[in-house]
């Protein structure tokens, strides 16, 4: 067993924030450390992750996961080294994946710690290509989104964690064209330079419809959507008949104060026989092994590439937070404590 430190850092919520979150509604505080208790592991974080949907975790309202509380520690997925167990099958010096994250030492219990390699692939990796993200994406695609050979794809928000993965597994799977929207010029050469997209935009330089209608005049099969709002009504305008919609977030959305009109358009589901479908990751851990398999394969030949932009410190996890609402990222934003 380690030394177990006395005290570690955590990130409360301390106010619900109204629009965009401000760095006066989280406090990082000295918290006591406990020791495990049966059946439960101590964990020092070396990574943890930021994501949108944590956004909406900071509302008070009743959705598919409970709200973060005031002035209680927030959580997020997160990798670590034990340094205390008394879990079988967990040792001193393993390292998990948990969803303890926004603090240096988490104790966590056994059943929710998952045992992870880094021999395998770099730890960070676990919180993007290899986690909820990258699953978030196979399953949205493939089972969600009934993706199949041929299909042309349009994906939004494409150079962040999920959508870059979308595109790519898009390819390997044999689509006849992926395109992408990203918020820069260097993201859209992203796309198309490192991740094989035939076509990307950047939507800040002209209307989205426009855009993808010239990325795409032949129309799209499959829209896997990021954003909402004006790439969901563009989206619907160039689906042909008995296209699909994998809805996985609406990143556009999250931080406004008034209520967003609906797509225009959406009298086209009728006539084109359009499915539009939500998802959450968690209703697909069944695929988590063939995802594992087939992923971490195209990872080890090369065929699959990732970014991912790194915060140093815990003192600097909001700020990475919110610059990943800002769009400030290319791939998985990832906080990395001091080993």
């Amino acid at each position: 067993m380690s030394v177990i430190p006395t005290t570690g850092r955590e990130w409360h919520l301390v106010a619900r924030p109204e629009g965009w979150p401000k760095p006066e509604d989280f406090a990082l505080r000295e918290a006591p450390v406990s020791e495990p208790g049966p059946d439960q592991v101590l964990v020092r974080n070396l990574y943890m992750s930021v994501d949108p949907y944590m956004r909406g975790r900071m509302n008070d309202v009743k959705s598919y996961t409970p709200p973060f509380q005031l002035d209680q520690p927030m959580d997020g997925g997160a990798v670590g080294k034990v340094i205390a167990s008394t879990v079988d099958g967990v040792s001193v010096g393993d390292h998990v994946l948990h969803f303890g994250g926004w603090r240096e030492y988490a104790v966590v219990d056994g059943k929710s710690a998952v045992k992870v390699d880094p021999e395998t692939a770099p730890l960070p990796a676990y919180l993007g290509v290899l986690g909820m993200p990258g699953l978030t994406a196979y399953a949205g695609l493939l089972e969600v989104a009934s993706f199949k050979e041929g299909d042309a794809v349009f994906v939004s928000g494409a150079a962040g964690a999920v959508g870059s993965e979308v595109g790519q597994i898009a390819k390997l799977k044999g689509a006849s064209r992926v395109i992408g929207s990203a918020g820069s010029d260097e993201k859209v050469r992203v796309l198309l330079e490192e991740y094989g997209f035939d076509a990307a935009f950047n939507y800040k330089k002209g209307p989205v419809a426009e855009q993808l209608k010239e990325a795409a005049p032949d129309g799209i099969d499959v829209y896997f959507d990021n954003v909402g709002g004006e790439h969901l009504e563009a989206a619907i305008g160039r689906l042909k008949v008995h296209g699909r919609i994998a809805v996985c977030g609406m990143i556009s959305q999250y931080n406004v104060t008034e209520p967003t009109p609906a797509p225009r358009n959406l009298a086209l589901v009728i006539g084109k026989r359009l499915r539009i479908q939500g998802m959450l990751v968690a209703d697909h851990q069944h695929l988590q092994p063939q995802f594992f398999e087939e992923v971490g394969g195209w990872i080890r030949e090369g065929k699959l590439h990732y970014r991912e932009t790194v915060a140093k410190g815990v003192e600097n996890a909001v700020e990475a937070f919110l610059g990943m609402l800002r769009g400030e990222n290319t791939g998985k934003m990832i906080v990395a404590f001091e080993d």
